[in-house]
């Protein structure tokens, strides 16, 4: 077993950073109704309280030391250096997806106005698809994060090519989304954002298909 690397640490300080948010929000939190959910426009539908938002926080801060603690546990198991860096940006692709969006939930569920400013949410997701986008490529194959077919589990090739794919598209499509979200009219800019997520994801997985079916090294089913 090899020692703890610096993203075990960081994993850990993100962890207990959201469950101590979460604390704070149960016991010191805004005690009116907080929102919870927006629709495209901006728009509350959906409406809270402390408890619930801190429950939805506290429950992120578990998902990511789960998602954190099995990804770690395999990058220390790992022999093969291409394999172990493979894991660790499996690793940082999980905690950046989940305490971003665990971050975000906060900010948008702590802001007291009932609407937002309407390029805020565009923009926070955005900024979110760029940051897993640049991690992304560069993810081993794994049973928690990726394009994870029954092609790209039958193909290294496959599952390196798709999960690449996937993660130029993510980003090029969030530094788009942040570079429209101050002028984008919502909810069209918004829409937009997510067909094209949506779309990248099919892309991503029709690549591990075509991939897999013209390696001559893939596993048969």
């Amino acid at each position: 077993m090899k020692r703890p690397t610096l993203l075990d640490g960081l994993s850990g300080v993100a962890v207990v950073g959201l469950l101590s948010l979460a604390a704070w929000i149960a016991l010191a939190g805004p005690e009116g109704p907080l929102p919870m959910h927006f629709d495209a426009s901006g728009q509350v539908d959906r409406w809270g309280d402390r408890t619930q938002l801190a429950l939805l926080i506290g429950g992120l801060g578990l998902l990511a030391a789960v998602i954190s603690g099995l990804t770690g546990l395999a990058v220390a198991r790992a022999e093969d250096p291409a394999r172990r860096r493979g894991l660790i940006s499996s690793q940082a692709v999980g905690l950046i997806a989940v305490v971003g969006v665990a971050l975000m939930a906060a900010a948008l569920g702590l802001n007291g106005a009932g609407d937002l400013q309407p390029a805020l949410p565009m923009a926070l997701i955005s900024l979110l698809l760029a940051a897993i986008g640049a991690a992304a490529g560069r993810i081993g194959p794994n049973p928690v994060i990726g394009v994870r077919t029954p092609w790209s589990y039958k193909s290294r090739r496959a599952w390196d090519r798709s999960n690449r794919l996937m993660g130029r598209l993510f980003f090029w499509i969030g530094l788009a989304g942040l570079a429209a979200a101050p002028f984008a009219p919502q909810p069209l800019g918004l829409s937009a954002l997510i067909v094209a997520l949506l779309a990248a994801a099919a892309l991503a997985v029709f690549e591990s298909w075509r991939v897999w079916r013209d390696d001559p090294d893939r596993q048969p089913f």
